[in-house]
C-alpha cells in the first residue's frame, strides 16, 4: 500500500527494496547479537569518548557487508566505481532505512554512503592520483571520511573560515580548527577547506597526516562520548594533487556537499516521523484509559493525524526536490523548503508520538527520545531553519516564485 502517486523508477524500487532487505539480514542481527553492547555506554565508547574498538568492528563490517552485496556506494557515479544511481535513489533508500530501522538499529548509518563518510559524487572532483590511492578502501568500505567545513566561529557564515593554507614550495601548509565534524573520531580521510589568496580551497587529506589532531570528542546530550568532534591542523602539509576540485573554487564543493546533507536530513527526518507515527497509532489501539481505548479520544488521534498530514506532505517534498536535481535544476528555494519542512515535521511527529505513549515514551527501550535527539540535531546540520528561510526569502525576491 502507497499514499504516493509517483511511480518511482524500477531501479529505484529495487535499490530501495533491496538495502531494506540487507538492513534486516545484516543490520538487526548485529544489533540483537550484541545487545550487551549497545545497552552498555562505557562498551560503546572508549575513556577519551570516541567509538570502542569493538563498535568499530561492527561498523565496518556493515559498511564491507553492504559495499561487497552492491548497495554502499549504489549512489556513488559510476567512473568512480558504484552503480550510478541517482539523487531519487538516495533519497529513497535513506528514508526507507529509517522508517524500517528506527533508531535502535543505528547500525544501518553505515549501510549505505553517507555523503561526508563514505565515497559520492563529491569525490568526482579529486585528482587521479587521489581516485587511486583513496577511492578502493572507500568504495569497498574498508575505510571512511568526514568533511571539514564549519569551524568555531563559522557556522552558517563559511565566510568567516579563518583556517589558512599559506604556500610552502610546491605545496602549502594549513593550520586552523574545525568544530561539529561529524564522523572525524574514526575518519581515514577529511575534506578540509581552507583559505588562500585565490580563494577557498578544499584538499582531501588523511586523518594520520602530520599535525592533524582530533582536539576533542564533543559529546551531546548527556552521552559520554560521540562522533563528532574538533580538530586542529597545524603545518599540515598538503601537495597539489589533494586539491578537490580547483584552487580557490572550493565553496562550490561545499554547496554540493551541504546539498546532499539536506536531501539526507530531509530523508532521515520523514523516516524516523513514519516510524513514530506507526508505534504512535499501534499502541493507542492497546492502551486503555478510562474503560476504553485511547484510539477513542480525539486529543490523542487529531495530532497523530496532523503528523501524518505533515510527514505526507514532506515525503512528497523530498521526492519532488530529488528530481529536480536530477533534471540538472539547482533546485536552491526547493530544497531549502524541504529540509526545513521536513525536519520540523518529523521532529513534531516524533514528540507527539512520545506524547501519545506517557511516560512509556521517555523509556530507552521504546528508541522513541533517541529519534527526538536525532531530528533535534538536524534542525541545526546543513543549514538551520532560519538560515533555510532566509535563503527562501532570498530567492523569492529574486523572482523564482515558483511553487
Amino acid at each position: 500500500m502507497t499514499a504516493i502517486a509517483i511511480e518511482l523508477p524500477e531501479e529505484v524500487r529495487v535499490a530501495r527494496d533491496g538495502i531494506v532487505a540487507f538492513a534486516e539480514q545484516e543490520v538487526m542481527p548485529r544489533h540483537a547479537q550484541c545487545a550487551d553492547l549497545f545497552e552498555d555506554p562505557t562498551r560503546l565508547y572508549n575513556s577519551e569518548g570516541r567509538f570502542s574498538d569493538e563498535l568499530v568492528e561492527l561498523i565496518t563490517e556493515v559498511r564491507t557487508a553492504s559495499a561487497a552485496a552492491g548497495f554502499f556506494s549504489m549512489c556513488v557515479p559510476q567512473p568512480l566505481g558504484g552503480a550510478g544511481l541517482s539523487h531519487l535513489a538516495y533519497y529513497v533508500a535513506w528514508e526507507a532505512l529509517f522508517h524500517q530501522c528506527g533508531p535502535k538499529n543505528w547500525l544501518m548509518l553505515y549501510a549505505l554512503a553517507h555523503w561526508a563518510f563514505g565515497p559520492s559524487k563529491l569525490l568526482e572532483q579529486i585528482s587521479e592520483r587521489a581516485q587511486t590511492e583513496y577511492l578502493p578502501d572507500l568504495i569497498a568500505g574498508r575505510k571512511s571520511m568526514c568533511f571539514g567545513l564549519t569551524e568555531p566561529d563559522a557556522g552558517s557564515d563559511a565566510s568567516r573560515l579563518q583556517t589558512k593554507a599559506i604556500a610552502d614550495g610546491q605545496g602549502w601548509r594549513i593550520s586552523g580548527r574545525k568544530i561539529w565534524t561529524t564522523n572525524a573520531p574514526i575518519a581515514d580521510y577529511c575534506i578540509v577547506f581552507a583559505k588562500m589568496d585565490e580563494g577557498i580551497t578544499a584538499f582531501m587529506i588523511p586523518t594520520d597526516s602530520d599535525g592533524f589532531l582530533i582536539q576533542r570528542i564533543i559529546k551531546l546530550f548527556g552521552h559520554i562520548g560521540g562522533d563528532e568532534a574538533e580538530i586542529a591542523l597545524s603545518d599540515v602539509y598538503v601537495e597539489p594533487w589533494q586539491v578537490v576540485g580547483e584552487i580557490g573554487k572550493g565553496f562550490n564543493a561545499a554547496l554540493y556537499g551541504v546539498s546532499l546533507g539536506r536531501i539526507y536530513n530531509s530523508a532521515r527526518s520523514v523516516g524516523y516521523g513514519r516510524w513514530a507515527l506507526e508505534a504512535a497509532v499501534e499502541f493507542s489501539k492497546i492502551r486503555n484509559a478510562f474503560g476504553q481505548p485511547i484510539s477513542e479520544y480525539q486529543g490523542v488521534t487529531f495530532p497523530l493525524a496532523d503528523s501524518a498530514m505533515d510527514l505526507h506532505a514532506a515525503h512528497l517534498m523530498g521526492i519532488n526536490a530529488a528530481m529536480l536535481l536530477d533534471a540538472g535544476e539547482p533546485a536552491i528555494k526547493e530544497l531549502s523548503m524541504t529540509k526545513a519542512f521536513s525536519v520540523q515535521k518529523g521532529l513534531a511527529a516524533v514528540d507527539r508520538a512520545i506524547q501519545t505513549h506517557g511516560a512509556m515514551g521517555f523509556t530507552n527501550e521504546l528508541g522513541l527520545t533517541e529519534a527526538w535527539q536525532a531530528l533535534r540535531v538536524v534542525n541545526v546540520a546543513d543549514g538551520t531553519n532560519e538560515i533555510l528561510k532566509k535563503t527562501i526569502a532570498q530567492r523569492l525576491q529574486k523572482g523564482d516564485v515558483a511553487l
